[in-house]
């Protein structure tokens, strides 16, 4: 039975006997004994840590909250108070139950995502290269790698000229490290140039990453939005301490049992917290993921859609993104070459098809006869990287004759031929006129003495826009999403193509906008604000960029494709792995597309609005709710000396609400035309002032069942109860929009649903008298139409509030208006 090879062994065995440690060879393993090997070594995966179901279960019994209802139900149990100590453990079970369920189907969500992330890896099987997820590689597996790939699995390099890779995240070298044929590359770590062809020798927990590293679970710091929502669980916690210990200290004077007051005390804090806050998150987030999954946009970070929703700049690629991507060969211009067929033969040559890169296949695909190149045998080739930008071809022909061939960027293959100043002229006078159409172009030599490159002409390609970009430009312009076009083409390409857009014409050569230490002149931060686009961009660019427009205040995405686009991703505030992106840049990235075009990055942002706006809509009912209920519940006993409802009711006030509250993931919610950042003052604003409406309508109508109607205490405490239940969902109505609480969007079914049958069991307790005192059934009604009343009250409340906040109220506007005509009045 075959073994793995550590690092130390691969390093020391040379191939042959590599490949003889590992019972495999050139061809690679077959498919049958791959699948055995995956038996006998596992996934390439580290091992993740599952926890036990039923610990997990169990967990939701452990903790502040937790322990706050399990001491309510032991003082329940105590005082034999049996009804309130059998709903106190529905409740906790109901409780564990939910978080549980609801972490269990984000769990799976996220889990889902992930499979389509999964890392890809070329591996020869059965003698013919083929892609198979990452994991499924074994040792001995024949594997080829290059510019962009994280390297799959530890692997021993046997051949190709060379491969720089980037392992500073294993060993801590800065630079990439240049690695020959016989030497290991480790897991983990990315490849930076050139291509090479490897043995995978280790595998999952048998690499050097696995032996060294721990696979990092989870999410990394939270976001603005999840910091303001914890904020508000503490605000809300100490609000209800507060009160409830004046409570304590005013009760325990008038001489109330202790055992009883702090039970009750307990109960009222409990549901006064919001004990479905993590689950409300996780719910609403893992929603969000999965809606945006199907618009072909995968969230690889969930916190990031807050940052998405308030995202102002859209930095795009321009190839692939902006436009078609679909590169095709025009009239070539020749030079040194026998004839234009001769030319795009050379260019053929110095390809590799089965890399299948775009500008290759439009080369190929030029030729007018594809068995030409059957007469040719390319014995080596070096791939393009950013630094020479140029491949080259080593060839040999059938009689024997072998050469080189070279296509790259036009100035550096004039600058490798050593042309005139004649040949210099002219081919520059074509690559400007080429570019001013919107042409790329592509330098062409052939070397047949090994000493000198003979300039053969010029290839011109062109990318034609996508059919949807400029509609879609306009639309992130509605949006307030400025779009600006990056790319490495001239600015003469850059220009025709924005032109085209409707993107403007301002188009910055980055060149002139750094300094070699990447740092802008004086003035480069209002050019780079001011720009339609960027042009001759280098992949360090593009961090500059996005540092420049994050110091002026903007939140900024940055879309990207590359190995060297990975520092530009990871300082966006959103960075968005285009289609086809390669693996370095998709780790990269807080939002990975699996379809082309732009149209699929402001689809995502729409999605992250509305989610944003749900959470909104949740801060702004729960912190309503705990004002609402807390204050009251203490003013109430104050002045009235007795509970205006019972600890069983308060339980059933919490159950009753936790069921809608799950139903704001997937609520259906305005779209802001605008960006939208967090602004707590306007959340605690609103919420504070539809909460003290709260208490004053509940007051009122305690004032009015107790001192005009002269109600029993027991009918009181079951009108109070239907009436706090009743008026919180209707309050959901107000908080869920910033619109009248009647117009368009309306509430999605299921959250109506939930809300309308919530309200149904709530009348039905208080018209039958299930665990309280009955009361009419014309009480019933009625309480319901005060709520209605009162609900048209908050609602104009609310959009009161809206206009002051918005400045939009008609004396701000006079103000304003009188304001800006002093400001603009000139002396004559």
């Amino acid at each position: 039975m075959v073994d793995h090879l550590d690092a130390d062994q691969a390093e020391k065995l040379d191939t042959q006997a590599a490949f003889e440690r590992l019972g495999t060879g050139e061809q690679g393993l077959s498919a049958t004994e791959a699948v055995q090997r995956l038996t006998q070594f596992g996934r390439n995966a580290l091992e993740e840590k599952k926890i036990n179901p039923l610990l997990k279960l169990l967990g939701y019994f452990w903790g502040p909250i937790p322990w706050m209802i399990e001491v309510a139900a032991v003082l329940s149990a105590v005082v034999r108070h049996w009804p309130d100590f059998i709903i106190i453990l529905v409740m906790l079970i109901f409780n564990a139950g939910i978080g549980f369920w609801q972490e269990f189907k984000a769990a799976n969500a996220l889990e889902a995502l992930k499979s389509q992330l999964a890392l890809k890896a070329r591996v020869r099987r059965d003698g013919q290269w083929g892609e198979v997820d990452a994991a499924e590689l074994v040792p001995g597996d024949i594997i080829r790698l290059r510019l962009g790939d994280i390297i799959p699995a530890d692997a021993k390099l046997v051949d190709g000229d060379y491969l720089a890779v980037d392992q500073s995240a294993l060993t801590g070298e800065s630079l990439p490290v240049d690695k020959k044929p016989g030497e290991v590359v480790y897991s983990g770590s990315v490849a930076k140039q050139g291509e090479m062809v490897a043995v995978v020798t280790a595998t999952g927990g048998d690499t050097f990453f696995g032996r060294t590293a721990r696979l990092v679970q989870g999410a990394g710091a939270p976001s603005h939005f999840q910091k303001a929502v914890l904020a508000i669980g503490d605000y809300l916690i100490f609000m209800s301490l507060g009160l409830v210990a004046l409570l304590l200290l005013v009760q325990l004077y008038r001489g109330t049992p202790f055992l009883e007051l702090v039970q009750f005390a307990l109960i009222l804090t409990v549901a006064s917290i919001p004990v479905a806050m993590p689950a409300v998150l996780s719910v609403t987030m893992a929603v969000g993921a999965l809606a945006l999954s199907k618009m072909k946009a995968i969230v690889s970070r969930l916190q990031s859609i807050e940052e998405m929703a308030g995202i102002d700049i859209l930095c795009s690629d321009k190839t692939g993104t902006l436009t078609q991507n679909k590169l095709t060969l025009g009239n070539p211009e020749v030079f040194g070459a026998a004839d234009a067929q001769a030319l795009i033969l050379a260019g053929a040559l110095a390809s590799k098809a089965e890399d299948k890169d775009a500008i290759d296949l439009a080369v190929i695909g030029g030729l007018s006869d594809p068995k030409l190149l059957d007469a040719y045998t390319q014995t080596g080739f070096v791939p393009f990287d950013p630094v020479s930008k140029r491949t080259e071809g080593r060839i040999q022909s059938k009689d024997g004759k072998a050469f080189k061939v070279t296509k790259g960027a036009p100035q550096v293959i004039l600058e490798l031929c050593r042309v005139d100043a004649a040949t210099t002229e002219r081919a520059n006078r074509i690559i400007d006129e080429l570019a001013e159409k919107g042409d790329r172009t592509l330098g062409v030599a052939q070397m047949d003495d090994g000493q000198h490159w003979q300039f053969l002409g010029i290839l011109p390609l062109f990318d034609p826009p996508r059919e949807d970009s400029r509609d879609t430009i306009d639309n992130a312009r509605g949006h307030g999403i400025q779009v600006k076009m990056v790319t490495g083409d001239n600015v003469a390409i850059a220009r025709e193509i924005a032109g085209q857009l409707g993107l403007g014409k301002n188009i910055q050569p980055a060149t002139a906008l750094f300094d070699g230490d990447g740092k802008p002149p004086a003035d480069a931060a209002d050019r780079i604000a001011k720009a339609d686009g960027f042009a001759q961009v280098f992949p360090e660019h593009k961090y500059d960029i996005v540092r420049s427009l994050q110091a002026q205040g903007h939140l900024v995405a940055m879309t990207g494709d590359g190995v060297n686009d990975s520092p530009a991703l990871k300082q966006a505030d959103v960075g968005i792995a285009v289609s086809g992106a390669t693996d370095a840049a998709r780790a990269a990235a807080d939002l990975i597309l699996t379809a082309p075009g732009l149209s699929t990055i402001i689809q995502a942002i729409e999605g992250a609005r509305r989610i944003f706006e749900r959470m909104n809509a949740y801060a702004i009912y729960r912190i309503t709710e705990t004002i609402r209920i807390m204050i009251f519940m203490v003013a109430a006993m104050l002045v009235f000396d007795h509970y205006p409802i019972t600890a069983i009711m308060i339980i059933m006030l919490a159950l009753l609400n936790d069921l809608p509250i799950m139903a704001i993931a997937v609520d259906n919610t305005w779209l802001d035309p605008k960006p939208v950042r967090w602004q707590m003052h306007r959340v605690l604003t609103l919420a504070t002032i539809l909460g003290l409406i709260g208490v004053v309508e509940t007051f009122l109508l305690l004032i009015i069942v107790k001192v005009w109607f002269a109600l029993p205490i027991d009918q009181i405490q079951t009108i109070i109860f239907l009436k706090l239940s009743v008026a919180g969902h209707l309050t959901l109505f107000v908080a869920r929009t910033r619109q009248p609480m009647l117009t368009r969007p309306f509430p999605a079914p299921i959250l109506l649903g939930a809300i309308l049958g919530t309200q149904t069991i709530a009348a039905l307790i208080a018209g039958f008298g299930l665990l309280v005192s009955p009361i009419p059934w014309a009480y019933v009604g009625l309480i319901w139409l005060y709520c209605l009343v009162w609900v048209v009250i908050e609602d104009w409340a609310k959009l009161a509030v809206y206009r002051h906040l918005n400045r939009s109220m008609s004396h701000h506007k006079g103000f304003l208006a009188v304001l800006g005509s002093k400001l603009n009045r000139h002396p004559s």
